[in-house]
């Protein structure tokens, strides 16, 4: 326990007095240490907390100065002015300018008798203090083994429940994403917005420092944990005392030991996905069941996907042609498998694998179409040169990805994930168009089709070979046709439109005008509304 003033007070073999009456609040002081001085300014020399004792040998009578050095004791942080008295000293008792003085300025003073000597006072202060940290260390040893006995259960909890039993402080971890693993008691399962705040600034420094803040009048402290990556974070609600604070190293040790062995017991699960990746990834057709099927066993469920390419060497370290045969790439592919980890935490599904490419291994990722990719590899893969393919259907993810790839080399130059999007023209065309222009440019191009004999279903199947990047099975199993069916229709579109599906510029006009007709990417109202086809349509 820490000591207090009264605790001075009560002790008789001291004989301390107090020279007026001291308020209870002043007497709940805590004294550090106690030291001697009978200059006349002696603030300078305090550090705050003592007990400073004088024989007021260069004490000023005068009030008003009286009140200057009792002013400057007080604010040099001192707990507690004392006065010893005795034959041959300065005083008898207490001068009533002092205690006035000390009164007024709310500074306790204290009066010590002849018969004990100022060491006797140092000593009681001190042997109070070195039982105080006696004690403390105790809290903490015990407090420590108590941890590591429930580091030896089931997860985390065991940990965090025996933490918050010893300290009364509240704990919890979270994963790298602000995702609750586990917590202490039911009372901090749900923290405050601000500590989201708080464990989203942290996340995004990795291991390089820990934050802390106060919210609702609660303290709240966010520690990073890991060994070499960031496996998890550490929520403290409370304020922890010395003794726990002293425990909290050994807490942040324990729980990021759990968090690796986790991470490693985890490692079959990532592996079995990764082969499901190849697996879907292996045939250049796959069955649109099929792949739906393979996504809906790791929990993907969105209607598109996309695929995501990360150089996880080159750009932002890695294997590079100078690297140590073994070493070197031993290590680049550890480092690629351990963003590979990141990135499946991240991705909803967890569908990622790590292949080997060049100038090092590159992590290959499907993901949903609406999962914000770029946050993630702005937090997981940060500077790596990285490709982001077209949504598509899980049939044609193949497609994403080979155009995900082709876009490795753009993000090198950029310094930027690279996105596969429509072309600026025709965004631009389909934003800013007049309506009636647009839908006079696809007539032009499609009006032969609307004029033949099953014109509708011709428009339909060229609409349907455009979406899946030119894919013949993709389009016959889309539209529930034989390929031969599909191949025939877009035969006879072409003699009709005068185009070729080989040249880049008739393709490109093809797939704008049927873009059109189906209302466009961008085609909206005023009211943010999709627009309605014009009349007749």
């Amino acid at each position: 326990m820490p000591l207090h003033l009264s605790d001075l007070l009560a002790r008789p073999d001291l004989g301390l007095s107090a020279s007026y009456d001291v308020p209870s609040r002043l007497l709940a002081r805590t004294i550090e240490a106690a030291t001697v001085s009978d200059l006349p300014a002696p603030g300078k020399w305090l550090q705050g907390g003592e007990l400073l004792m004088t024989i007021g040998l260069l004490l000023p009578e005068e009030p008003g100065a009286c009140r200057a050095y009792v002013r400057d004791v007080a604010e040099g942080g001192a707990a507690c002015l004392a006065l010893g008295l005795g034959q041959g000293l300065p005083y008898q008792e207490a001068p009533e300018p002092l205690v006035t003085a000390a009164e007024e300025a709310g500074l306790p003073l204290l009066t010590v008798p002849d018969e004990v000597p100022f060491i006797a006072v140092t000593k009681a202060v001190f042997d109070a203090r070195a039982e105080e940290q006696r004690a403390l260390l105790q809290r903490a040893f015990a407090t420590q083994r108590r941890l590591t006995a429930a580091a030896t259960g089931d997860g985390l909890r065991p940990m965090l429940a025996e933490w918050t039993a010893a300290t009364g402080v509240g704990a919890a971890v979270f994963d790298p994403l602000g995702r609750l693993l586990s917590a202490g008691e039911p009372a901090h399962r749900t923290p405050l917005a601000q500590a989201q705040d708080l464990i989203e600034r942290v996340a995004a420094r990795g291991l390089r420092g820990s934050a802390s803040s106060t919210a609702a009048g609660q303290q709240l402290e966010v520690q990073p944990l890991g060994a070499r990556r960031l496996r998890g974070l550490l929520l403290l609600t409370g304020r922890p005392d010395d003794a726990a604070r002293s425990v909290v190293p050994g807490l942040v040790s324990l729980l990021s030991l759990e968090l690796e062995r986790r991470h490693l017991r985890d490692e079959p699960e990532r592996r079995r996905r990764s082969a499901l990746l190849s697996e879907l990834l292996a045939d250049e057709d796959p069955a649109a069941g099929r792949a739906r099927d393979i996504l809906r066993s790791v929990g993907l469920t969105a209607e598109r996907v996309r695929g995501v390419v990360v150089a996880a060497g080159g750009g932002a370290g890695g294997r590079t042609a100078s690297a140590a045969p073994d070493a070197g790439a031993g290590a680049a592919d550890g480092a690629a498998q351990e963003m590979a980890a990141d990135l499946a935490l991240a991705m909803p599904g967890g569908l990622v694998r790590v292949v080997d490419g060049a100038p090092g291994a590159v992590i290959e990722a499907v993901v949903g179409e609406d999962l914000d990719i770029r946050d993630v590899l702005a937090r997981f893969a940060p500077r790596c040169p990285a490709g982001i393919g077209p949504a598509t259907a899980p049939e044609a993810v193949r497609v994403s990805l080979r155009q995900a790839t082709g876009l490795l080399a753009v993000s090198r130059s950029s310094g930027e994930p690279a996105e596969a999007r429509q072309s600026q023209a025709s965004r631009l065309l389909l934003d800013l168009g007049d309506r009636r222009t647009l839908h006079g440019y696809a007539d032009t191009v499609l009006g032969p089709l609307d004029l033949a004999d099953n014109g509708e279903e011709l428009i339909a199947t060229l609409t349907a070979w455009l979406e899946t990047g030119g894919a013949w099975d993709a389009t016959s199993r889309r539209l529930g046709v034989h390929r031969h069916t599909v191949r025939n229709r877009l035969d006879k579109a072409m003699d009709l439109t005068g185009r070729r599906l080989d040249d880049p510029d008739d393709r490109f006009d093809l797939w704008l005008a049927t873009r059109i007709r189906r209302g466009g990417a961008s085609a909206t109202g005023a009211d943010g509304r999709p627009a309605a086809p014009p009349p007749g349509r």
